[in-house]
């Protein structure tokens, strides 16, 4: 009698991931190192040798965002979680926020502001430029909002926006100053505390050479208080000495920073069981960068980034944006003409294991995005990319010196000393 629920075989087979080398906007190829601290077994939450570690991982991302905060720890989710526990937690209905949109995310920090019941303030530039101070403050005085939402680095664009700035500007209008910054962080300056950030999330899967899957965020003083006036403690863990904050109670239980400061606390308040194996690998993602050093690695993503840009330019490609406000971590260059690039993506990736990016909304189909970031931030890694993507555009007909783009990154390694 056979049953109708009995997966098929090859079901029960063990998923067997391709070989790849993701060079592309993110996610990028996880180090060894990070995959090898995943694997260790688990440990109860409460175990010292587990609160231990949560405390020693807030101290190692105190270093990444360059903090002495002390609300620096992890939201378990991937990085959108990250932005989702900020900003539902500083914001409550009918409060104002100013986003600047210049790429893709921005408008996802607008959605996720919009369904906290904000009230939404948009500047918007085309894709390929930045903001510059004036144009924010401006639009600051204009609204007078209480949070500043901002995407430093917005993959969908490539391009880097300026912040130092920022922080004293929302200083002085008495402004919260909140920044995402899971594509350029560990490869691209940031100062949290020297530009007076009070809330920053991040994810793993980019410059910081892990998976998706843990989202790192630091909070301010103020941006605590802020949040400690929403606090709640829910029943069944509630003792007499809790008392509830006077502020509207956050809308979300998983991502109510308050809670989650309970958590991490000295008090250890039970809100959900710890994703430990993404905290093994958060932790083991901060440890790597700062044994290389911050100022390190992110010379490193210059480097490499610098190689594969000129090597792409080389090849007759137009780079796309203002590259003088790009990450070094990422390049867009546009999909020349009488190339079809979907097919050129497909090739790099059935061919030789290699994926790049595509892009989303106006951009869709225009241009491709290439990265050197994490672990991929290497030498081989950028010349493997460039022979590969030769071989595949010269079959399409795309016009170029033979080994320009190879060349060309070589002589930038040897101008760099590598």
């Amino acid at each position: 009698m056979s049953d109708r629920f009995q997966p098929a075989a090859r079901l029960l087979t063990p998923f067997s991931p391709p070989p790849r080398l993701l060079m592309g906007p993110g996610p990028i190829t996880v180090d060894p190192r990070v995959l090898r601290a995943m694997s260790a077994q688990l440990v109860g939450q409460y175990d010292p040798a587990m609160t231990q570690c949560m405390n020693d991982t807030m101290a190692l991302y105190r270093s990444v965002f360059k903090t002495d905060n002390q609300w620096t720890l992890l939201i378990d989710g991937t990085s959108r979680a990250g932005i989702e526990a900020v900003l539902i937690s500083l914001l409550e209905p009918g409060d104002k926020v100013l986003v600047p949109i210049f790429g893709r995310f921005g408008h996802l920090l607008c959605e996720i502001a919009e369904r906290c019941g904000a009230e939404v303030h948009r500047i918007e530039k085309t894709w390929g430029e930045v903001f510059s101070p004036e144009e924010i403050e401006a639009a600051i005085k204009n609204v007078q909002p209480k949070l500043l939402a901002v995407v430093q680095g917005d993959t969908s664009t490539t391009m880097l926006q300026p912040l130092q700035h920022l922080g004293e500007m929302c200083e002085r209008y008495g402004v919260l100053f909140y920044s995402d910054a899971t594509a350029s962080i560990g490869g691209n300056p940031f100062l949290t505390d020297d530009w007076k950030l009070d809330a920053v999330s991040v994810g793993l899967q980019k410059c910081l050479c892990g998976p998706s899957g843990s989202a790192p965020i630091t909070l301010s003083d103020k941006a605590v208080k802020t949040i400690r006036k929403r606090r709640h403690v829910e029943a069944g863990i509630r003792n007499e000495h809790h008392k509830d904050g006077s502020g509207l109670r956050i809308a979300s239980n998983y991502f109510d920073l308050g809670m989650i400061m309970d958590y991490w606390g000295e008090e250890r308040l039970n809100h959900h069981t710890e994703a430990t194996t993404m905290l093994y690998g958060a932790r083991e993602c901060a440890r790597i960068l700062l044994e290389e050093g911050v100022d390190n690695a992110i010379e490193r993503h210059r480097i490499h980034g610098r190689a594969m840009t000129e090597g792409l330019a080389a090849m007759n490609m137009k780079l796309f944006g203002d590259q003088s406000h790009k990450m070094h971590n990422v390049v867009g260059v546009y999909i020349p003409d009488g190339v079809a690039g979907e097919a050129v993506r497909g090739s790099m990736l059935n061919d030789f294991g290699i994926e790049i990016g595509t892009s989303f909304g106006p951009l869709h189909g225009k241009i491709w995005r290439v990265g050197t970031m994490g672990y991929n931030a290497r030498k081989d890694a950028v010349l493997q990319t460039l022979v590969a993507l030769e071989a595949v555009l010269r079959r399409q007909g795309h016009g170029m010196m033979a080994n320009a783009g190879v060349d060309r990154a070589l002589a930038i390694y040897v101008e760099e000393g590598l």
